[in-house]
């Protein structure tokens, strides 16, 4: 009867045996049931376009960046394999460095201090209003950040003119020329009002993740407002904190927006890197040399994620290592009473 039996489920066409008992020549199959065939598939096209509009242009900015390619002269038609030329001419090139130090300064000015600082606060203040006031602000905030660059630039531009600037009528000073005597301070307030937003959404969803209970019993133990931050708040929202310093830290230093407003000038005092990139590949024509710009920029983004994502995984551990001791104590507190019991 075995015998018979065997020879039955041998006899049985493939078709009707599941991918396993179909000699493995299937895949096993995922929760959607399309398997590994269909599921490629369908993620073709979307890789077809990450590797033409990224990883191809990626791939040519490594190589121009290795060879003295312009956009004339013989290096247009033989450009030169110089290898790490470039990068050792742009490491001691003190216009590179120059626009590198101010890339800094615009990055820990307007994102690090000016957006996380005026996002948290404007999210501090908003999280127990409502009706129509918060509505009208989360609007205004959110109309900055929506808005196309280009018509925010010019708006600035309006509001920064020395000849009747809304800001020079406001303050009484016909003839103040911010954009020259000040160019710096200008346009990182202005990415500060740009990008507050994101940071405010982030931190408004943050803090309703704070049990109000404990902000309460921190301010019946006597703790003051910046105590409670301090020992509460920041401790829970601490992961947010450093995920909303990743993203504006490496919007605001690829940002090439202030370009709009100031061109980098007077004199190179706004020339931040994106800025910099751009005058010496398209401006004067040094296409190899700026794709090696071009590099050592990812390389900094890339120094800079991997610094956050660091800090962000040593919160996670700790978080994790506090959960397993409080798991621990309960267990050994439990043993305790069954024991005494």
């Amino acid at each position: 009867m075995a015998a018979t039996t065997s020879s039955a489920e041998q006899a049985a066409p493939a078709a009707d045996r599941g991918p396993h008992e179909a000699g493995g020549r299937e895949s096993e199959r995922d929760a959607a049931g399309l398997g590994r065939r269909r599921a490629a598939a369908f993620v073709a096209p979307a890789l077809v376009l990450i590797a033409l509009f990224l990883v191809l242009p990626a791939v040519w900015t490594l190589y121009l960046g290795a060879t003295d390619y312009r956009l004339t002269g013989i290096p247009a038609i033989e450009p030169s394999f110089v290898g790490f030329d470039n990068i050792t001419k742009a490491l001691g090139d003190e216009s590179f460095l120059h626009s590198l130090r101010l890339t800094l300064l615009f990055v820990l000015g307007s994102a690090v201090i000016g957006q996380a600082g005026l996002g948290f606060a404007l999210a501090w203040w908003m999280r127990e209003r409502s009706g129509w006031l918060r509505t009208t602000l989360e609007a205004l905030v959110m109309l900055a950040w929506i808005l196309p660059s280009s018509v925010v630039a010019f708006l600035w531009i309006a509001f920064l003119d020395r000849d009747g600037g809304t800001l020079n009528e406001l303050l009484r000073t016909p003839g103040a020329a911010w954009l020259l005597d000040h160019p710096m301070l200008s346009i990182i307030v202005y990415n500060i009002w740009r990008g507050s937003a994101f940071s405010m959404m982030l931190y408004s969803a943050a803090l309703g993740n704070v049990p109000a209970s404990h902000l309460e019993t921190a301010r019946l133990a006597g703790a003051s407002g910046f105590q409670q931050l301090r020992d509460v708040v920041f401790p829970r929202i601490r992961g947010h904190i450093l995920t909303n310093l990743l993203l504006i830290s490496l919007w605001t230093f690829n940002d090439f927006t202030p370009f709009l407003i100031t061109a980098g000038g007077p004199d190179g005092q706004t020339e931040t890197l994106p800025v910099h990139i751009y005058k010496t590949a398209l401006g004067s024509g040094e296409l190899g040399y700026g794709a090696a710009l071009s590099f050592l920029m990812l390389l900094i983004n890339l120094v800079v994620a991997v610094i956050y994502l660091r800090l962000l995984g040593q919160k996670n551990r700790k978080k994790k290592t506090r959960t397993a001791r409080g798991a621990s104590a309960e267990g050994a507190h439990g043993s305790e009473l069954e024991e005494s019991a």
